[in-house]
């Protein structure tokens, strides 16, 4: 019952409950809609909104930072010039706090764009720079570092009087090493070095002793070094170097000032252990290869004795953190050369790609330097891969061959590819930089050699049979020769053992035929015929020049071996017609130097004579189109040179064509021949010659076989 009465009862409850809600919400409806309008009688208290009106003023006191200060309403009044010289006197102020000598920088600034003019006379600056310096005088090593007052320091070094600069140096020699490692001063210490006398290089040298690994390591630093290095002497230098070989040299100064510049003469003459060298070397070394601080000559130094003391893995190492780009920075100085030149010989084939590939850009450039031609000429001349070459060096230099061709560096590339190892070209140096080797890399120890052809012998005796005769005694001495006298044998059988298989063919330089590789270098690459046309477009100013002479001889001759002959007869032969055309210009009577006849020309008529001797189908050309029936006319002055070359030939035919015109001025003695070659040409020597070689092979002495050949 009770349960059917609260069913009963809820209806009504909520019933109750929604007409209360419904009564409410009808109310509520009419001041939502006036919430926004409030009646005029409700205060602003009463109404609690979550915002501040824009009218309204801020109570809270945190709110007066958003008040605008009253000087701010001044600087609205202030114009734009004004505002930015508020601002400049306000940034001046802050430099006078944080650098203390702001006000003499700024004095000296303007000194220095007094005394720095060009047309400004000694007396007024010499007064500028006394003014300055007697301002600077005892702040100097506190200034010095200053991108402005480094700069001054500089101009008055430049121009002040010996006994200011005594001054200024002996003022900055006991921070020198503080200076030398700043950016800035750098360039005033470098300054110094320049103008310092003997007693003050000397100075400075010592001083840097016990730093010299330090400050090689250092970006800056290294530069000083570097400088002091090329300008101290001989002595100087090996004091300096004496400190990266051992622990020993750089502690004790006594022991460095000996006779020996080469590290294996060292290491013999005060017993120096070999292994404690190598290590303080390495500790030297890698840090400056990982920073790669590579460009300066003393390092260079110092890697390539190393190299000389290294053991196998250890110079292996070098050579591979050197092959890449880092090494277009090295090939500028004769050392850096070396280094290239081992790391073309001894590097893999990846490693040889790595430092073609970081010469890109760079090919011209280093044609043109003395020392990174020989790098160049290592490449071509060793590595095989001819397409990386053609690909990255063959195609930029085609881009200036008449450049390269005039250059006394650039035509050495060129007349490799023409005439390689040419002791006419390359000078003994030059040809002693392709024999270059590392002792470890390039064979092995005699020791080793000696038991591998003990081993032979004893093989071979087993063969052959053993005797107790006194005739096996014999057999060994022929080893020990056959073991000095053939070392490319135990070359490649060394390296077969101890070299991996694509480094086999790093000791010798290459496996291809050289001529081979010169083909395709030369003549499938098209360098040939783009030479041959620079040839043909620029050919008389290749005779007149000293340097481009060599390299129109050689092409005209069709390179060494007749190499240019199968594929570029017909560009020869044009080539040959143009050095005629030149010869057949009528002669000048005034004698201008820039017009100068090919045929009066100190270079051309030599190079012309060559060709003449050399090269008989230039010869019968020049004839034809040039001298015949002109012989006279150029019978004196340097043209003689040129027409006596026909008398002269070894070929008959040359020969046979010229006589009939050249005997008559002969024998009036227009045309002077020496008397030796007075016969017919060169004909009449071979005799001779052949008397000298059988004579002189029969053990007479020289002076007695030109003797009898004077009588003959």
């Amino acid at each position: 019952m009770a349960a059917k009465n609260q069913q009963t009862q809820n209806p009504k409850r909520k019933q109750i409950s929604s007409s209360n809600i419904d009564r409410d919400s009808s109310k509520s409806k009419k001041p939502k809609l006036l919430a926004s309008a409030p009646p005029k009688n409700l205060s602003n208290k009463q109404l609690k909104k979550p915002f501040n009106s824009s009218n309204q003023k801020p109570e809270h006191p945190s709110h007066s930072k958003f008040k605008k200060p009253e000087p701010g309403n001044e600087n609205k009044e202030l114009s734009k010039r004004e505002r930015r010289i508020q601002a400049k006197e306000l940034a001046e102020a802050r430099k006078k706090k944080r650098k203390p000598h702001y006000t003499l920088e700024q004095e000296l600034a303007s000194l220095w764009e007094k005394m720095r003019r060009r047309n400004i006379a000694k007396e007024d600056r010499s007064k500028l720079i006394t003014e300055a310096l007697q301002k600077m005088k005892g702040k100097i090593p506190e200034i010095a570092g200053s991108h402005v007052s480094s700069r001054v320091l500089q101009t008055c070094v430049k121009y002040c009087s010996q006994t200011e600069r005594d001054a200024v140096f002996s003022e900055l020699q006991p921070h020198l090493l503080t200076l030398s490692c700043n950016a800035y001063a750098v360039h005033l210490v470098k300054k110094m070095l320049d103008t310092a006398s003997k007693t003050q290089l000397a100075g400075v040298i010592s001083s840097l002793r016990g730093h010299v690994a330090s400050l090689l390591r250092h970006m800056v630093g290294s530069v000083v070094i570097e400088h002091a290095y090329q300008l101290g002497n001989a002595t100087q230098k090996q004091e300096l170097l004496m400190e990266l070989y051992s622990m020993e040299l750089h502690l004790f100064k006594d022991l460095a000032s000996i006779k020996e510049s080469r590290l294996i003469d060292v290491i013999s003459k005060l017993g120096l252990q070999k292994s404690s060298v190598l290590r303080h070397m390495s500790s030297v070394i890698q840090p400056i290869l990982e920073k790669g601080i590579v460009d300066h000559s003393m390092i260079h130094r110092v890697l390539i004795e190393y190299l000389s003391i290294a053991d196998r893995s250890s110079a292996a190492d070098i050579i591979q953190q050197l092959s890449g780009p880092l090494l277009v920075r090295m090939i500028h100085t004769r050392d850096g050369s070396k280094i290239g030149m081992l790391c073309v010989k001894y590097g893999s084939a990846k490693e040889r790609k790595k430092i073609i590939k970081g010469m890109k850009g760079h090919i011209s450039k280093i044609a043109h330097d003395q020392c990174g031609c020989m790098v160049l000429i290592g490449i071509v001349s060793m590595v095989d891969d001819t397409k990386l070459i053609t690909k990255f060096v063959i195609r930029e230099l085609q881009a200036t061959l008449k450049e390269l061709a005039l250059d006394k560096s650039g035509r050495r590339l060129l007349l490799q590819l023409l005439h390689p190892n040419c002791s006419r070209y390359l000078n003994s140096d030059g040809l002693a930089f392709l024999d270059l080797s590392v002792p470890s890399l390039s064979a092995k120890n005699d020791s080793e050699v000696g038991s591998e052809k003990i081993s032979r012998d004893e093989e071979s005796g087993k063969e052959a049979g053993k005797s107790d005769t006194p005739g096996e005694n014999l057999d060994e001495e022929p080893t020990k020769e056959a073991a000095t006298t053939d070392p490319d044998v135990t070359e490649t059988e060394s390296n077969k053992i101890d070299i991996p298989e694509d480094n086999l063919y790093t000791a010798e330089g290459g496996k291809k035929d050289p001529s081979l590789r010169r083909r395709e270098l030369l003549v499938k690459s098209g360098l040939a015929e783009n030479l041959v046309d620079v040839c043909i477009e620029d050919a008389e100013e290749l005779l007149t020049s000293n340097f481009g002479r060599e390299v129109i001889f050689e092409v005209a001759m069709g390179g060494s071996d007749g190499i240019l002959h199968p594929t570029l007869d017909e560009k020869l032969n044009n080539l040959h017609e143009a050095i005629a055309a030149l010869a057949a210009k009528p002669k000048s009577e005034e004698s201008e130097e820039s017009e100068e006849h090919v045929l009066e020309n100190f270079h051309s008529s030599r190079t012309i004579r060559k060709l003449i001797l050399d090269c008989p189908a230039f010869a019968s050309t020049l004839w034809k189109k040039s001298l015949e029936g002109k012989c006279q006319l150029w019978a004196q002055g340097h043209s003689s040179k040129v027409v006596s070359a026909f008398w002269e030939s070894s070929d008959s035919e040359v020969r046979k064509m010229a006589t009939e015109e050249l005997k008559p001025l002969i024998d009036a003695g227009i045309l002077k021949v020496p008397e030796n070659k007075l016969g017919t040409g060169s004909a009449a020597l071979l005799p001779i010659r052949m008397t000298i070689l059988l004579r002189t092979s029969k053990g007479q002495t020289i002076s007695g076989t030109i003797s009898k050949i004077v009588t003959w």
